[in-house]
Formats: C-alpha cells, sequence, structure tokens
C-alpha cells in the first residue's frame, strides 16, 4: 500500500502493518511554520492514533532560537510547559523516501492550546468558508537560494557570502538547470514520491536563486504540501552537501525571496466563484468582493504574511516586493494580482507573503480577508494599470514598515479576532513583538560599519 492511499485510521493501520514498521516520524507544525517532530514506536503511535498524544507545550512557547518568550500566557514558566493535546491526521501520511521504507504523519492540536495551532487556525477559516458555500483551492510558490556548500561551512563563518549553486543573474536559465541536475531532479523526484508535486521549476533572476509552484490542490491539503515541501526540500539539500535557505531577504543586492499563493474559489457545485463570462476580465462579483476584503484587511493582517524582522528587508520598491495594498489585473507591481483566464484558471495571486511564512497563517490571512470582503460585499478600490511601486498610496493602503507596528494592526483589528479568534491572535501578536525586542537588542554590522569610526 503507498503513503498517498492513506486515507483513515484504518488504512494507516494495514500500512503499517504490511510493511512490519518499528517507527513511524510524526511532525507538528509551531507558529513560525518550523517542524518539530519525533520518531514513535509501532505501539506508541498506533496507541496514539485512537487517542492522540502529549507534546511539551514549548514548542508555542519559544522562538526560532529555542529562546523562550517572557510574555505570553497560555504557555511558560506560569503555565509549566505541560503537554499539548495531539491528534494525529490519517490522510496527511507521506512516504519519505529519503528514510528506506518509513512514512511520515502530521498532528495537530486540540484542547486548551488548539487556539494557538497555525493548522488549525486554517482548518477553521476553511470550515467557514464551506459554510458559505465554497470550496478554497490554493497554490503556493516559492522563492529560495541554494547554495553549493554545506551547513558546517556556512555556520562557521555565520553564514556571510554563501557560494550560490550558479553565478549571476540568469532567470529560466535551461543551462542552470541542465548542469545542476542532481539537485533539480533530486527535489523534483522527492517531491513527486511525497505526493507533493511541483508544477513548474525554474532558475530565478539573481545567484543560486530557484522558483518552485506546487501544484493548485484544496487549501489544507496545499498548506500541508506547502510545509513539507520547505522542511524536505532543506533535508534533500543538507543530504547533498548544500543548503536551501527560505529568508525573504537574504542579500540587500538582490531581489527577495517570495512565497506568493494563489487562491480560488469553487461554489457549491463545483464550479469556479470568481469566473463569470461576459464581465471585465471575466471577474465575478465575488472575485471582485474577494479583492476588496484582501485590499481593505492586508495592513491589519500583515504581521501573518510578513512574520520576521528580515520580511521587511524584502517590502521595498523595485525589488518585485509590494510595498503597499494595491490591486491590478496581472500586474506583478501590486500586493494582489488578479489573474483572468478560463473558469479553470481564475484566481488571485497573494503577492504579500514572504518565503519566511509559515504556509498555514499566510494562506488563512489570504483567504479569511477575501472571505471577509465576499461577507461584506467590500468594493476594492481601482485597479491599477501602470507600475505600483511608483505610486503613492493613500494612507490605509500603506503596509507597516516594521514588525512591531504590524503586530499591534493585528492585536487591534476585530476582524483578526473574528476570524482567528482571540487567544491565537493576543499569542501570536506578543510572540512578534517579543521578536522585534530581541532584535533591538542586537547591534548589527551595518551600524558598525557606519557609526564605529566616525561618531
Amino acid at each position: 500500500m503507498d503513503a498517498r492511499h492513506v486515507k483513515t485510521m484504518a488504512d494507516l493501520k494495514t500500512l503499517i502493518e504490511q510493511r512490519q514498521l518499528r517507527q513511524i516520524k510524526v511532525g507538528l507544525v509551531d507558529i513560525d511554520g518550523v517542524m518539530c517532530g519525533k520518531y514513535m514506536s509501532r505501539d506508541k503511535f498506533l496507541s496514539s492514533l485512537e487517542g492522540g498524544f502529549g507534546f511539551c507545550d514549548v514548542v508555542f512557547g519559544w522562538d526560532v532560537g529555542d529562546k523562550l518568550y517572557d510574555n505570553t500566557l497560555l504557555t511558560g514558566w506560569g503555565r509549566g510547559y505541560g503537554d499539548a493535546q495531539i491528534r494525529l491526521i490519517p490522510e496527511s501520511c507521506r512516504e519519505l523516501p529519503l528514510e528506506d521504507n518509513m512514512i511520515f504523519v502530521q498532528g495537530e492540536v486540540v484542547g486548551r492550546l488548539e487556539g494557538l495551532c497555525p493548522r488549525g487556525v486554517l482548518r477553521r477559516v476553511v470550515e467557514r468558508a464551506r459554510t458559505m458555500g465554497f470550496e478554497p483551492m490554493a497554490g503556493f510558490e516559492y522563492e529560495f537560494l541554494v547554495t553549493d556548500e554545506s551547513h558546517e561551512a556556512l555556520q562557521s563563518r555565520l553564514y556571510q557570502q554563501p557560494k550560490p549553486l550558479g553565478s549571476g543573474a540568469f532567470g529560466y536559465s535551461v543551462l542552470r538547470n541542465s548542469v545542476n541536475t542532481e539537485f533539480y531532479r533530486g527535489l523534483l523526484d522527492l517531491c513527486e514520491q511525497m505526493n507533493m508535486p511541483i508544477e513548474g521549476f525554474h532558475e530565478e533572476t539573481g545567484p543560486g536563486a530557484l522558483e518552485a509552484a506546487l501544484t493548485v490542490d484544496h487549501a489544507m491539503t496545499a498548506a500541508d504540501n506547502a510545509v513539507c515541501f520547505k522542511t524536505f526540500s532543506k533535508v534533500l539539500a543538507e543530504k547533498q552537501g548544500r543548503m536551501v535557505c527560505y529568508m525573504a531577504k537574504w542579500n540587500e543586492e538582490h531581489s527577495g525571496q517570495g512565497g506568493h499563493i494563489h487562491i480560488s474559489l469553487k461554489d457549491r457545485d463545483g464550479h469556479s466563484a470568481f469566473h463569470q463570462a461576459g464581465h471585465e476580465h471575466n471577474i465575478s462579483d465575488t472575485m471582485r468582493h474577494f479583492i476588496g476584503g484582501i485590499q481593505k484587511l492586508m495592513p491589519q493582517f500583515m504581521s501573518l504574511a510578513a512574520p520576521t524582522i528580515n520580511s521587511f528587508r524584502r517590502l521595498v520598491p523595485g525589488y518585485w516586493a509590494p510595498t503597499s495594498a494595491l490591486w491590478g489585473v496581472d500586474n506583478r507591481t501590486v500586493a494582489i494580482r488578479a489573474i483572468p483566464g478560463s473558469s479553470k484558471s481564475q484566481r488571485v495571486e497573494y503577492r504579500l507573503p514572504g518565503a519566511d511564512t509559515n504556509p498555514y497563517l499566510a494562506l488563512a490571512s489570504g483567504l479569511a480577508a477575501g472571505l471577509y470582503g465576499i461577507e461584506n460585499k467590500i468594493e476594492p478600490e481601482e485597479a491599477v494599470t501602470a507600475n505600483g511601486y511608483l505610486m503613492q498610496a493613500p494612507p490605509h493602503l500603506q503596509l507597516h514598515r516594521t514588525l512591531w507596528d504590524a503586530a499591534q494592526a493585528l492585536r487591534g483589528s476585530a476582524a483578526a479576532r473574528d476570524w482567528f479568534g482571540d487567544d491565537f491572535v493576543d499569542h501570536f501578536a506578543a510572540t512578534r513583538e517579543w521578536e522585534e525586542r530581541e532584535f533591538q537588542r542586537h547591534v548589527t554590522d551595518w551600524e558598525l560599519k557606519r557609526y564605529f569610526e566616525i561618531i
């Protein structure tokens, strides 16, 4: 039995029995989109499949450097770092071709900390979409850096001056992807075997810059695929003596790295809710209101799509990243790109998220904002037909310039609390405030070079 055919608890038990597996790898995604996990014995896994298992809630109580937050309420020293209860998701089962005969199963949080679970946040948004009569579809595309040197080598010099896999700017190069077939073919094959197929994969503009577009799927599956893609592309690279980097901006001289999301809705009959023949660009009223919702709430939800200090290094004019909540038809200089086409391809590209985002939260933010627009019949402002970078957006459409300001906007957003819940909003905003505070404690190379001698 192939892991992609597992849909139920019974299917998963059958697969384990057929393969005589002694261990199973399980994973849980934390607030930053990092995959946490462990190996479980066969007996422990089967028991947990029925009744769940405990996972130390510190995974929601520390940052990406495992430093404990001092400003969160639902997890922390005052709570004693007890267990979060995890339910396993049989249909998330995947092959792990890099670990012979091993399988991987994801979980999500239930019980007291369910409100903090990123996968749970997206699941609740999707469920609400379904009550409105829509089935959300999504496709993630990632720009990322591949280095042609090992993690150890880069870490030893604090990730300075990485050696890219390929030099110079050579976007869409057949030469590059033909020379570097070990990584290209390795990643394509890995994604096919893990049931997260790549629809398109090419060289981007910049040294070592690649872009992969994952195949469109139902929203939950698309986000599961995205988080596994980010995790296991890194695993493949390190096994090849390379590294993959998903920072939003790893070097000021090159364009940032996007994590754009293509979103569409189907109605109850399975037809496109975004396509309406006879309308301008075939944009239906539903699609127009969806765009209006994203535009209105983008500043409020921004921290979910720009969750790190480094996210804001990417959001500068002229580097293929949005700087305000503008929209346009097939216009890559704005944050919301309406893509006209057939009933099958009509969609919205949400261009604010960087490659550093948590896939569940980035998609939840775009989807919830769009659904909010449909519920409230929000009309978008006039579409941009020129270079959006050269336009001065009105104040209510301007994006925040710091993570702290974005966190305050989320904390004060009634729409965020309605769609994501108070527990999540308060916790996530606190973790972003922590991140900003941690950054402010440090002295950067830029400051040393600029001030050490002269001031």
